[in-house]
């Protein structure tokens, strides 16, 4: 069976966060938007990752009516240091006039917050994608939904889902880690207080989330199989000797792993369609930056729909934020994920230098909350 042609002003493939954070902006300012997914609804909750969120994160949902703000854990202090080496920094919220530095949230619980300010009709799931046809006025997708072919027709089509895979000139920068994440119990409490904690195997960072600790724990892949396969106690154990401050670990959750990559779309815009989010760009986890990246990228592509539907304007808009994301987190890892001795004591110097400047400190802190620029 197949049905007439529908058609929409503008058509998001993925129904994560970040879809729906542009299905809801574009509503908000009086334009048609659908959302297509392939997974059911329910399946938004069996999400095990939490998420850091940055205050300008905040600043954007809580426009848009979907901030969770009963399930977010808010972090007010963030403490920078090396393993095996002097030197570390403290970014407080106090300095910057802020309630807090970022937010740790779970997917689901945002995914909930943000579903329920979806209209009725916003949204399809369970759908399958069959054929994407773009032409310069538009594009058509071909889809299957509960046994019927469709088609439909969107002035605009907006990548939301998966990784970048399908543009020749995707830059591409294998870190040869993995990440390890799962929760942990901390003795004593957290007190708001997030850790990154750069190692020689990759940065482990805590993140508070309730009363646990959310841990980011990247590895090489030999080693990352093996503390997989540690039983709680023994796991416990090496997070201990991989963390090496005063804090104890108990009661691990369930342990999760992906590997880590730097990918980068060069072609955000082809004719009518358009790539956001992680279809846009997957950044390493240090620094908690690539989601926030995802939501800016609704966001701003939003205002370039609303104000004139010059999609043009869109990769020079995104170009400073993410190129200058990329290179961050890349440039973080790639410094501190090694035991050389002179990097070592060089890189203390820069904590300690970045720890006594205040100046400096700002800097960093001001790119982490809002990306290269200050907004909204």
């Amino acid at each position: 069976m197949t049905e007439p042609v529908a058609t929409v002003d503008t058509l998001i493939i993925g129904a994560g966060p970040v879809g729906m954070t542009l299905q809801l902006a574009l509503a908000a300012g009086g334009r048609q938007a659908l959302l297509l997914d392939r997974r059911a609804p329910a399946a938004l909750q069996a999400d095990p990752r939490a998420l850091a969120l940055s205050h300008g994160a905040r600043e954007l949902l809580e426009q848009l009516g979907g901030w969770p703000t009963r399930a977010a854990t808010p972090i007010e202090t963030i403490h920078i240091s090396q393993r095996g080496g002097f030197g570390r920094t403290l970014i407080d919220r106090a300095e910057h006039d802020l309630p807090a530095l970022g937010y740790v949230v779970r997917y689901r619980d945002l995914a909930s917050a943000l579903a329920a300010r979806l209209a009725p009709d916003a949204l399809r799931a369970e759908v399958e994608i069959l054929a994407i046809t773009p032409d310069r006025d538009g594009v058509t997708v071909a889809l299957r939904e509960q046994g019927v072919s469709r088609r439909l027709r969107a002035r605009t089509l907006v990548h939301a889902e998966g990784t970048p895979w399908d543009d020749p000139s995707t830059l591409l920068g294998d870190y040869e880690q993995h990440a390890v994440i799962c929760e942990v119990t901390p003795t004593p409490g957290h007190g708001r207080r997030a850790w990154e904690r750069f190692t020689p195997d990759g940065p482990l960072a805590l993140l508070p989330l309730g009363d646990e600790y959310s841990i980011v724990f990247t590895l090489p892949p030999a080693k990352a199989d093996a503390v997989m396969a540690l039983d709680d106690k023994a796991f416990i154990a090496a997070l201990e000797t991989q963390f090496q401050r005063g804090l104890r670990f108990a009661k691990p959750g369930p342990r999760n792993r992906f590997p880590l990559a730097l990918r980068m779309r060069e072609t955000l815009v082809r004719e009518r369609e358009v790539w956001v989010g992680n279809s846009a760009q997957t950044l390493h986890p240090v620094s908690g930056q690539g989601f926030n990246l995802g939501l800016r990228d609704a966001w701003q592509l939003a205002e370039v729909l609303l104000d004139g539907d010059d999609l043009g304007r869109y990769p020079g808009r995104r170009r400073l934020d993410r190129r200058g994301g990329a290179l961050f987190t890349d440039q973080v890892v790639r410094a501190f994920s090694n035991d050389f001795p002179p990097l070592r004591a060089a890189r203390g110097l820069g904590l300690l230098a970045l720890d006594l400047c205040p100046a400096a400190r700002r800097f960093v802190a001001r790119r982490m909350i809002w990306g290269a620029r200050a907004w909204p």
